[in-house]
């Protein structure tokens, strides 16, 4: 088990999580062979949702790419690294946010959520996720190189022509993912190379995330909401507002929302980056670190994602 040495500064931080497209296979095997928190927290999660995270996390299988599965793997992660970065160092963060499923790990990292209840919530929202989806020939499109209003004035004038399509995470300037129909954006892919994207991409996804093809997937998650999430806890970032939320009934309706609403990342980021001396994102790999340094450059981001990462994340706050 890794010692304590906690570090107080007077640095402003605030702590970031990624979403789904973070997982890999071994994410988080350094902090299992090498900490006790982590083996009990992987213990304890494959417990709670009769799930091997073991298996999951470090052997070779498809199911960590099943939204039911990636979500609660990447969570779990994510508050890993979060709670062992704890154990070292006690600074507070001025506020939390994370890019889609990374908003429930920032709960966690608020106190909003234990992290058990966390793992099960995220869980079941990808299953509603995928049953909401389930036959409807769901999408996602990834745009590089556009304006956001020219990419949402196309939008909006195909679903005046009977489309299904929505932009659905703002993920910096030039680059932006859209959720609806998966023919409705094969269909459009020509459409938008010819308004100037540089790539329009189909991913390889069945379920449309942050569009209004997951509203009844919002009425099934509200009930673990008001079961599992805390009256009061620190300020977190919505992804559908951009601004901080402390409070429980709050929470219910940003995330709610956030379902069937894009993700604001960029706006998140930009918005909020003056209150903080340094971003730190925890959990597997640096798609956030790669994404502050285009959104606000004048802010590092750093990265906990193993042990030798970790100890550099120290070292920087104390300098």
């Amino acid at each position: 088990m890794m010692e304590s040495n906690r570090i107080p500064n007077d640095k402003k931080v605030a702590f970031i999580f990624p979403g789904q497209g973070s997982q890999s296979i071994g994410m988080g095997k350094d902090f299992f062979e090498n900490s006790d928190i982590a083996k009990e927290m992987i213990s304890k999660a494959s417990e709670r949702l009769n799930i091997n995270f073991e298996k999951l996390l470090f052997e070779e299988n498809d199911d960590l790419g099943k939204t039911e599965f990636t979500q609660p793997a990447i969570l779990l992660v994510s508050s890993i690294a979060n709670a062992i970065f704890k154990q070292k160092c006690n600074i507070k963060p001025e506020f939390v946010l994370g890019h889609s499923l990374g908003e429930f790990s920032a709960l966690v990292a608020a106190g909003a959520l234990d992290y058990l209840d966390a793992i099960e919530l995220v869980h079941r929202r990808g299953l509603f996720m995928n049953e909401a989806c389930v036959g409807g020939g769901a999408g996602m499109m990834a745009l590089v190189g556009m304006s956001d209003f020219t990419v949402e004035t196309i939008c909006s004038e195909q679903r005046a022509l009977g489309k299904q399509i929505w932009p659905a995470n703002y993920n910096m300037d030039g680059q932006l993912v859209l959720a609806g129909i998966k023919a409705d954006l094969e269909s459009l892919v020509d459409t938008f190379k010819e308004a100037g994207a540089k790539r329009a991409i189909v991913l390889d996804m069945s379920v449309a995330s942050h569009c209004e093809l997951l509203t009844s997937a919002v009425e099934n998650l509200k009930p673990y909401l008001e079961e599992y999430l805390k009256d009061e806890f620190s300020p977190v970032i919505s992804n559908f507002s951009t601004e901080p939320y402390t409070i429980k009934d709050d929470a219910i309706e940003l995330l709610s929302s956030q379902l069937t609403s894009p993700v604001k990342y960029k706006q998140s980021i930009s918005e909020n980056a003056k209150k903080v001396d340094m971003f730190i994102e925890f959990g597997n790999g640096i798609v956030l670190k790669g994404l502050n340094r285009k959104i606000c450059k004048e802010i590092p981001t750093v990265n906990v994602s193993d042990l030798a990462s970790l100890e550099k994340v120290l070292e920087e706050i104390k300098a």
